[in-house]
């Protein structure tokens, strides 16, 4: 995950262009209709409220969020999606999971699969992979944002398991179920947050070097440009120096 987590903060820091703030928000959207599905109130709905506070973070328009809550508890129309998750390899035997939302379940499995094997990856069966995750709140805090003690006194005490430091970015980790808490004692302490979600962190992680590190940042690019894919998650881990200079 701290390859992932590499790549993620180089793509973050070039310029976004409107295209890729497009495609955030559509994400977004769908995820918070299908939060929506368990009940409209995000004071009851743990997964509405993580999903609201993430397109509010992405500066989405209120009448947006308004109206994905309502297509999701089907107020309005266009809220059916169906939700599925892929398990596979990718180049070097780095395990990969892929949550997508779709409205054409055939034609989504059709293009993961595809994606999946021309980069050098295959899919596998429900549970091939699954088992080297573990579900977790995982929140990206830039460097330079806290410290290693401020933020081991606010986090540890609102339920967190773990902090790391990773390429310069802190990384909390959390069980689930204390996500909501840790979000709020960091913003009660204007600490800001790169990203905060509920991810699949894998339990351990796979060296990849040259040609099947440069071919598991293709797959993972093919995989995160897809319409329909919402979060890719993988048990890989790349030297920076690496990242770097295929970034470049």
């Amino acid at each position: 995950m701290s390859g992932h987590s590499k790549w993620a903060t180089i793509k973050h820091k070039k310029a976004a262009t409107d295209a890729k703030r497009g495609k955030i928000f559509t994400r977004l959207i769908k995820e918070i209709m299908i939060a929506a599905r368990s009940g409209g109130d995000p004071d009851t709905n743990s997964r509405l409220r993580t999903a609201i506070a993430a397109a509010k973070a992405a500066s989405m328009p209120a009448d947006n969020i308004k109206r994905a809550v309502m297509r999701g508890t089907g107020e309005l129309e266009g809220g059916q999606l169906d939700e599925i998750l892929f398990e596979g390899y990718g180049p070097g035997g780095a395990a990969v999971m892929v949550a997508v939302a779709t409205d054409n379940r055939n034609r989504t499995v059709s293009e993961i699969r595809h994606a999946f094997s021309k980069n050098g990856g295959n899919l596998g069966d429900v549970g091939s992979v699954a088992w080297m995750f573990e579900r977790k709140s995982q929140i990206v805090i830039e460097g330079g944002k806290a410290s290693e003690e401020q933020l081991m006194n606010l986090v540890l005490d609102a339920g967190a398991d773990d902090l790391k430091d990773e390429g310069g970015n802190w990384v909390v980790l959390s069980p689930p179920e204390a996500h909501d808490a840790v979000v709020e004692v960091l913003r009660k302490a204007a600490i800001a947050t790169e990203s905060a979600e509920v991810a699949m962190v894998p339990k351990n992680l796979i060296k990849l070097e040259g040609k099947n590190a440069s071919g598991m940042m293709r797959m993972m690019d093919v995989l995160e440009d897809h319409d329909d894919v919402q979060n890719v998650w993988a048990n890989f881990d790349i030297e920076e120096k690496e990242l770097e200079a295929m970034a470049g």
